[in-house]
C-alpha cells in the first residue's frame, strides 16, 4: 500500500454501552500498516494500532462493528 487509506466504524449493536450504533469513529490505516481511529461522540479521543488485526480483535466486538471502507485500494 502507497497511500493511507480510510475507513469509518460502523457499530450495529453498542456492546460496551459507551460508544452507541451507527458510525461512532473514524480511521486510517497508514503506508506501514499502523492504524489511527478517532472516536466520535461527546469524549471523542485517538487511538494508534499497530495493525488493522490489533483494531479489529478489540473494537470489532465479534461483529458487532464494521470496518466500512471510504475508497477502494488502486492496483500497482
Amino acid at each position: 500500500m502507497t497511500a493511507p487509506r480510510l475507513f469509518t466504524l460502523d457499530r450495529d449493536r453498542d456492546v460496551s454501552g459507551v460508544s452507541g450504533t451507527g458510525t461512532v469513529a473514524d480511521g486510517v490505516v497508514w503506508p506501514d500498516g499502523t492504524v489511527s481511529i478517532r472516536w466520535r461522540g461527546p469524549r471523542p479521543s485517538t487511538v494508534f494500532w499497530d495493525s488493522l488485526e490489533h483494531a479489529e480483535f478489540v473494537h470489532g466486538h465479534q461483529g458487532a462493528t464494521r470496518f466500512m471502507w471510504a475508497d477502494t485500494p488502486k492496483e500497482n
